[in-house]
């Protein structure tokens, strides 16, 4: 397929070796500036993707990512990050990486060049219709992807993605592509830097809004988040006292009986 892969066109900046550390970070600085401002002019391809999640999930579905090396890596990070702020269920949001949960830590040889496998990896979860795919791809052109995404096509799983590459393959099988065009990177060719910034920032929008909308934020507190630690603990105190008339001691009892903030404010207010 012919189309142009900017995010391996030669860098903007020549001999980075002879640069001084301040230079060097001074330049990738200047240029992360521009992702942001590439992300914005998606924001109506995000949109179009999550309103699609949201209907989705309202009838039972989940959102899988798949990819592979950095792009696989932050699906899962994303992923991981849904249950304990939303305080969703662990299957709600599901990472894929291309070699399996090895992968996550070291490169496995080949894995993103079967394109058949993405497909046997979301079987085991059983996906269905009800489900949303996303693959992530900054060159827009893994098969593992690639093939994922068109299988599901096949089975009228609505599918979506996030790259980098106007016009790449990925872009042409999504049906809700999300397109971030970031250009060229500070190292030529390492989209684990601009690339993967837009990416992390796109899935920061699609699972946060997401939940939002799913109705696991309160005005902007996370009032669904599971207690895990010594800090959420006393943030979810904080947050009862704001909601509430109580002091502190009183707040940290309601929590610790009722096992989150939403329940304990509803609780109190009944």
């Amino acid at each position: 397929m012919n189309f142009t892969k900017t995010t391996e066109q030669s860098s903007h900046y020549e001999h980075l070796e002879k640069m001084s550390v301040a230079d060097l970070l001074y330049n990738i600085n200047k240029e992360d500036k521009t992702v942001a401002l590439a992300v914005e002019k998606a924001l109506p391809q995000i949109e179009a993707l999550v309103t699609k999640i949201v209907e989705k999930m309202k009838l039972g579905g989940r959102l899988f990512y798949i990819g592979a090396g950095t792009s696989g890596r932050l699906g899962i990070v994303d992923a991981s990050e849904c249950p304990p702020t939303f305080g969703v269920p662990f299957d709600l949001v599901n990472g894929l990486i291309a070699g399996g949960d090895k992968a996550i830590r070291r490169a496995v040889e080949n894995a993103e060049d079967d394109k058949l496998h993405a497909w046997i990896d979301l079987q085991e979860h059983g996906v269905t219709t009800d489900d949303v795919i996303i693959g992530i791809a900054a060159s827009g052109t893994t098969p593992y992807v690639i093939g994922g995404l068109e299988k599901c096509n096949s089975k009228n799983i609505i599918t979506g993605c996030i790259t980098c590459n106007e016009g790449s393959p990925i872009a042409l099988t999504a049906k809700f592509p999300i397109v971030a065009v970031v250009g060229p990177e500070f190292v030529t060719g390492s989209s684990r830097m601009k690339a993967g910034t837009a990416q992390k920032l796109v899935l920061n929008m699609i699972s946060t809004t997401t939940m939002i909308q799913l109705g696991k934020v309160k005005g902007n507190k996370m009032v669904d988040m599971q207690l895990s630690n010594d800090k959420l603990i006393d943030r979810g105190v904080k947050m009862i006292m704001s909601e509430i008339p109580v002091s502190y001691e009183k707040a940290a009892e309601l929590l610790k009986e009722f096992g989150s903030v939403r329940k304990a404010v509803d609780n109190f207010n009944k």
